[in-house]
């Protein structure tokens, strides 16, 4: 099935047309009407995405999701990196608004901005699924 459907999309692509025989134009005009309202939310995931790109990174959203907050020192122990390297990762997402910072002290501590908190919740609820059921199996 996999390999008709591809077929059948490359033969589309060479043609450069749709062979779709009728279009759902309520359809379309919906969709369309959406995409423009969500417009700036889209821009906002993308660029959260962009940021969170790597798998370092997304394992620092991670645990700041999860834990709330955290200090280099402890992202460094937790990761097995070198707190240089935490900290320019750290700094990029902040440049890029998707965490923020606190000092207590000496110790600067790192947590998610609210509405990116918001955002990644349903990625990582999915995350903690998957763990809980490999936890329950083992």
């Amino acid at each position: 099935m996999f390999y008709i459907c591809q077929d059948l999309f490359h033969v589309q692509m060479r043609q450069k047309k749709c062979i779709r025989v009728f279009a759902d134009k309520e359809q379309i005009k919906n969709c369309r009407n959406e995409v423009k309202h969500a417009k700036d939310h889209i821009g906002q995931l993308s660029g959260m995405f962009s940021l969170a790109g790597s798998e370092v990174r997304l394992s620092i959203l991670y645990l700041l999701y999860q834990e709330e907050e955290l200090c280099v020192c402890d992202l460094s122990d937790i990761l097995n990196m070198q707190v240089p390297a935490i900290a320019q990762h750290l700094r990029k997402m902040k440049d890029g608004g998707i965490v923020q910072k606190n000092r207590v002290g000496a110790i600067v501590y790192y947590s998610l901005q609210p509405e990116c908190s918001s955002s990644l919740k349903t990625f990582f609820h999915l995350i903690n699924n998957k763990v809980a059921s490999k936890i329950k199996a083992a």
